[in-house]
């Protein structure tokens, strides 16, 4: 007659680290590194560059970086909300330019509630017609949203008349003041970053997007409206897109009409090296915003220290930082599906 020993009587060896949720010690620590990567690689490059760099540390050059991306950081917020549900949006940077230019015409033709409306509505009926295709349709986000992307500009294009009028906000326009001193610009970033992060993680609206993500065919098992909450993704992605190329306009007084070019890849990297995956269902608005500010500090880092060797050496070293993270991501995520 065969006997059970202590340890299977008692249930799982102890030294596996099973907890109740049934995550190991390893998954739940290379689970913690996957997430706050991006906050943790912030503090550390911050602190090194704050000892070794001179006139890091000034707090005019902390200013610089925070107004500097304080608008542009929005693109990575509404990016996270697509990619957590295995997405792609390759608009964006158009959008923002296109919403600059609308607000800048409207400022001159209608006044200030035309200036903030006409951006918003135009992006946000952009982002309708993209999400409706990729989540009626289902066409492809890359094909859909470069299609996209190609479109908002060839408007841009069209409403300039082909970039050589430069719409401008008039003087004294009370639309001016949105983006007007140091502050104004980066409280109006923090906002939308902590609402960001409040509708993500205490909204059904949030957890949806995690459940799609990590398995779309079991978001639909569960009723979740799949469709309807992916329409909303691109719709929220453009919006804010557009908003940001308004609030930009205020800050510029103008609308110009060749900014935003590579503003895309530039948000989709900031999300990923937060920490949220490609392939959707992890990731944090928290971490978005430390990615965001760790491609500012490498940018600001090599504009004084290699700005003799260009704007390449900016590609270079972003391109190899995103390439090292994503390679860190992947090992990662294998490490946690071992058995």
């Amino acid at each position: 007659m065969s006997t059970l020993s202590p340890t299977s009587a008692a249930g799982p060896d102890p030294a596996v680290n099973v907890d109740v949720t049934g995550e190991t010690r390893l998954e739940r620590i290379t689970g913690i590194a996957q997430q706050q990567g991006g906050l943790v690689s912030l503090v550390i490059v911050f602190v090194a560059a704050c000892a070794f760099s001179d006139g890091f540390a000034d707090w005019g050059n902390f200013q610089s970086i925070l107004v500097g991306n304080a608008y542009t950081s929005l693109l990575a917020l509404g990016m996270t909300f697509v990619i957590l549900t295995g997405g792609i949006d390759l608009s964006v940077g158009s959008m923002f330019a296109l919403g600059g230019v609308l607000a800048a015409w409207g400022a001159g033709h209608g006044g200030v509630l035309v200036a903030i409306l006409l951006p918003l509505v135009v992006a946000a009926l952009f982002g309708l017609l993209q999400g409706t295709l990729i989540a009626k349709a289902r066409l492809a986000p890359f094909i859909v949203t470069l299609a996209g992307m190609l479109f908002a500009r060839g408007l841009l294009q069209a409403i300039s008349a082909e970039g050589t009028d430069t719409y401008l906000v008039p003087k004294g326009s009370a639309f001016l003041w949105l983006g007007d001193g140091t502050w104004r610009p980066i409280l109006t970033a923090v906002i939308l970053f902590v609402l960001g992060g409040i509708l993500l993680m205490r909204t059904r609206f949030g957890q949806a997007l995690f459940a799609i993500g990590g398995s779309e065919n079991a978001a639909l098992l569960m009723g979740l409206p799949v469709a309807r909450t992916k329409v909303l993704v691109y719709v929220l992605s453009a919006t804010i897109a557009g908003a940001a190329g308004m609030l930009n306009a205020s800050r510029l007084q103008s609308g110009v009409t060749n900014i935003g070019v590579g503003y895309e890849l530039t948000a989709i990297a900031a999300v990923i090296i937060g920490g949220t995956l490609l392939t959707g269902g992890a990731g944090s608005i928290l971490g978005t915003a430390a990615g965001v500010l760790l491609l500012a500090v490498i940018q600001n880092l090599i504009g004084v220290h290699l700005s003799q060797y260009g704007s390449s050496a900016s590609d270079l070293a972003n391109g190899l930082f995103l390439a090292v993270v994503v390679l860190i991501q992947t090992t990662l995520t294998r490490v946690r599906r071992l058995p």
